[in-house]
């Protein structure tokens, strides 16, 4: 008799990857939509004659919709199934991609890049809780924190577009904003096909069809997990109580912290690298892209080390070097240091930014059962946003009245705090399963015995 295995202990298949691509395709558009109003805003700007509160929320309307997209739809993602909500927040999000095209003034992009917020926000929550739910344990970590592969290549690609979009003139910004359409309707084409989670399936007593997925994905001998998911009806308090929120409030604190500076520098970054001696009328947007492509490099030792070492220290760490890179181009931000040092000293903060970015997709998923995951997923993507959409619109303003060098300063400050709350509060949830992981801080977790895992057994 074949032996039979968990989802979890499945190794690493074609179908993983597919499903990776299906996930992260959310993450590919969230980075490019923020990096093309980067682009986009410097020609809008004298166009439209636009104040500096205007820019700010031209620049931070996408993070503000992100937060309703994420703390409700969330919330419906556990309540009426991640497929539905993983195609429907596409549709929405191609239809408003293509409508920037005919904006005739700020207010309506506001609003339109609002939605797509609320498209892309709800897209958190679906994304990592389908890839954590299908991943297996010992890839896991390194699947969900790849994701945020994908947000940069998504950033870096959206100012190679600008860049290349730039000599269209006037124009130009129409054509960058329409272009996130592109990727989103090759990304919803290839969701329509994929399956529901059998996590989720099970855990609202749909078990017949959960196994019929599982034996049509992996074969035979094969079951849901050790710890069988049993009906439990979603509340949204929930993630406040039975010891949870603990982590909801550890996750709304240090994803916020990790995004609230990045996200402004990542926003403005043209101007940055323009006061830092870069401005020569197009460096330094390709300075940005170049940045941009190398942050990803601090994703592959990421990936490798949280499988490796573990979570706690790829988070903790690198939130302090990125504080003390800051300082350092803050210091020096009137010595307008050649090209290859600056850019140097950027690609050394994105390195350990993005290395710590992968535990937005770690965390959040390992931390909460089913019944709850997409809902503190989606409460922290949107708990974050608020705080990465009120620094994004004070970016500008603090910069123009206080200068670059107090500027970086500040946005160093949260990441110090970002290391002190981690040091003290990041747990370790390496090699552990689903149900392990997501046990801790509660009244602990019983595996099921080998009878009841039989028991289970698809077909």
């Amino acid at each position: 008799m074949n032996k039979v295995r968990t989802m979890e202990e499945m190794p690493l298949s074609k179908f993983h990857i597919k499903m990776f691509s299906y996930t992260g395709g959310g993450a590919f558009i969230d980075g490019y939509i923020i990096g093309i109003i980067a682009v986009a805003l410097a020609i809008l700007q004298p166009q439209f004659d636009m104040s500096l509160t205007m820019v700010g929320l031209v620049g931070t309307s996408t993070l503000i919709g992100m937060f309703f997209g994420g703390t409700i739809f969330g919330y419906l993602t556990d309540k009426i199934g991640r497929k539905n909500m993983f195609i429907l927040d596409l549709l929405v999000f191609v239809i408003a991609s293509i409508l920037q095209f005919f904006a005739t003034d700020p207010v309506q992009l506001i609003i339109l890049r609002f939605i797509l917020g609320v498209a892309v926000g709800a897209d958190y929550p679906i994304a990592g809780s389908l890839m954590a739910e299908f991943s297996p344990k010992k890839n896991r970590g390194a699947l969900l924190g790849g994701l945020v592969a994908l947000w940069y290549v998504g950033y870096g690609i959206s100012y190679l577009v600008g860049y290349l979009l730039l000599p269209l003139g006037d124009s130009s910004w129409r054509w960058m904003l329409v272009s996130s359409a592109i990727p989103a309707i090759i990304i919803l084409i290839a969701r329509i096909n994929m399956p529901e989670s059998p996590r989720w399936l099970a855990s609202k007593g749909r078990v017949a069809e959960s196994n019929a997925i599982i034996k049509k994905v992996f074969g035979e001998n094969v079951v849901l997990s050790e710890a069988p998911e049993t009906k439990v009806k979603t509340s949204y308090r929930d993630i406040f109580r039975n010891g949870y929120g603990k982590w909801t409030i550890f996750i709304a604190l240090f994803w916020t912290l990790q995004v609230a500076p990045s996200f402004a520098i990542a926003t403005y970054i043209p101007e940055v690298l323009g006061k830092l001696g870069l401005a020569d009328g197009s460096s330094e947007y390709l300075g940005s892209a170049v940045i941009s492509m190398f942050y990803i490099c601090g994703l592959l030792p990421a990936v490798f080390l949280v499988e490796k070492i573990g979570r706690r220290p790829v988070l903790v760490w690198p939130f302090l070097v990125s504080a003390v890179v800051l300082v350092i181009l803050g210091a020096t931000s009137g010595a307008h240091l050649s090209f290859v040092i600056t850019i140097t000293l950027f690609v050394i903060y994105g390195i350990f930014n993005t290395g710590m970015g992968i535990h937005q997709w770690i965390y959040p998923n390992e931390l909460f059962p089913t019944n709850i995951r997409a809902t503190a997923t989606g409460f922290g993507a949107g708990f974050s946003r608020v705080g990465a959409s009120i620094s994004t619109f004070l970016f500008p303003m603090i910069m123009a009245k206080y200068g670059l060098d107090v500027t970086l300063y500040i946005c160093a400050g949260l990441f110090f705090a970002g290391f002190l709350l981690s040091l003290w509060m990041a747990p370790e949830t390496k090699n552990m399963s689903l149900a392990e992981a997501s046990s801790l801080n509660t009244k602990g977790f019983h595996k099921t015995s080998p009878s009841k895992v039989k028991n289970n057994l698809v077909g």
